[in-house]
């Protein structure tokens, strides 16, 4: 026998298992495992490492070779083309659409109409926009009809031997008419006004009575399309089991997909968006545009379906940048400093509400500019007009309220002969000021920014 052999009787090795057994055995409540918490917060006047570093952007080797796959670059097996029908008039009733002559030209395999869309109306705030105008145009830009044909070019011919008669209704595209009682209505018959902020702090008309002199201006922006290099652009596939698959610009994928299953009466995990390399949004493509058509299209002709906007589409039919008409008035002592100040916002919203709430309500608390001012009203309204509707675009009403807040503060200045950086440092918040809303503010870097800058740009020289 083995001398390294151990020879153990019965229950002495029993007893051996067991042991082992619960050495291996894992604890059933184990003891917490800690760890050590580092909380870094960067100095606020501190510039951060990243700062003038190189980034590598993953994707760089595929643009610069031009191997970038852009939805106007795929294609698929049986694919067809959609195009949408304009209205080309601001606001009328539908009288009647006619799409036969279309649907019976060779390549041709399908069209589709307002009527045949299960719920015709989608918006990311109010549900105010139908995905084809079946009843009512609301504005130029609104698509009437869709076609999809086997070639780009036989779908645009196929547009135009659609018939639409309408019966012209009054416009309205101004928005201060827009707000009067008497004023031709877009979608409400009581009001084309659907929503109003107010901002009240301290008291205004005694801040005004107080003050050396009182400044009045009244500021405006104008719409602004976002013009990106590529349009909007979709491939829909709707397959046998009843899925929709769709290869999207959008950049909100989870609202789009909300916005279909809403209109297309289609459960949520029925919808996939698949987000391609994007070529340029700045917010314009936050919403559904023409993927409802094109899903219904595909589903109608058991084919791939690609829809991309022309230019012409994104001028008169995608969203823009609001238009402001900004109303200022403030009280200020002779030395510059500021004792009241009045703000009247009107935002043009355009045909449809779209994110103009959420665009009001961040313009109406940013219009008073990053300043210290105890005696503040702001009133603000989003108005509807016959005009291409607005969106989301990069900054959401604050650059049309920057550009009014600052202008007023240098035509202050130039009339009490004021160095205009002067004025902005007087008046500028710091460290745990309080905004229009009563936040508290912390790591507020303003006066110091503009101190620096002017030190650097030699602006006393």
């Amino acid at each position: 026998m083995d001398d390294n052999v151990k020879v153990l009787d019965k229950d002495t090795a029993l007893e051996e298992l067991r042991e082992a057994d619960e050495a291996l055995r894992l604890p059933a409540v184990r003891e917490p495992v800690t760890y050590p918490i580092e909380t870094r917060v960067p100095d606020a006047r501190q510039q951060t490492p990243a700062v003038g570093q190189r980034a590598t952007r993953p994707d760089g080797r595929l643009h610069g070779l031009g191997q970038t796959k852009y939805i106007d670059d795929l294609s698929f097996p049986g694919m067809i083309h959609a195009k949408i029908k304009r209205a080309g008039i601001a606001h009328a009733r539908i009288k009647s659409i006619d799409v036969s002559e279309a649907e019976n030209m060779p390549g041709v395999l399908a069209t589709l109409v307002g009527s045949e869309i299960p719920v015709n109306s989608f918006g990311p705030s109010l549900q105010d926009q139908p995905v084809l105008a079946s009843e009512i145009v609301f504005h130029a830009g609104d698509g009437v009809a869709a076609v999809a044909a086997v070639t780009e070019q036989l779908a645009l011919d196929a547009l135009e031997k659609i018939k639409v008669e309408f019966e012209p209704m009054t416009p309205v595209f101004d928005p201060i008419e827009a707000m009067q009682d008497d004023a031709p209505r877009v979608h409400d018959p009581d009001s084309n006004i659907y929503s109003t902020k107010i901002i009240k702090k301290g008291e205004v008309d005694k801040g005004f009575a107080e003050a050396d002199h009182i400044f009045e201006g009244t500021f405006r922006t104008q719409m602004v399309e976002h013009v990106p290099m590529e349009p909007h652009a979709t491939i829909a596939e709707w397959d046998g089991n009843g899925r929709l698959t769709l290869w999207s610009t959008l950049g909100r994928i989870t609202l789009g997909r909300a916005d279909i299953s809403r209109t297309l009466e289609l459960p949520f995990n029925r919808i996939r968006i698949i987000g391609t390399v994007v070529g340029g949004n700045f917010g314009g493509k936050n919403e559904i545009t023409q993927e409802p058509i094109l899903g219904l299209l595909s589903k109608k002709t058991g084919r791939p379906v690609k829809g991309v906007y022309s230019r012409e589409d994104e001028f008169i039919s995608s969203t823009t940048r609001h238009p402001f008409i900004m109303e200022y008035k403030t009280g200020v002592n002779s030395d510059g400093r500021i004792q009241a100040r009045k703000v009247r916002l009107v935002c043009d919203g355009g045909a449809y509400c779209s994110w103009s709430e959420t665009t009001l309500g961040k313009a109406c608390i940013l219009s008073a500019g990053p300043y210290n001012i105890d005696n503040l009203h702001v009133e603000a309204f989003a108005v509807y007009t016959n005009k291409t509707m607005t969106g989301a675009m990069r900054g959401f009403g604050a650059p049309q309220v920057c550009f009014a807040y600052e202008s007023h503060m240098d035509d202050m200045a130039a009339a009490l002969g004021i160095d205009p950086l002067e004025i902005r440092v007087l008046n500028a918040f710091e460290e745990n000021a309080a905004s229009p809303t009563g936040q508290v503010l912390q790591s507020v870097v303003v006066k110091d920014s503009l101190e620096m800058a002017a030190e650097r740009f030699g602006w006393k020289e």
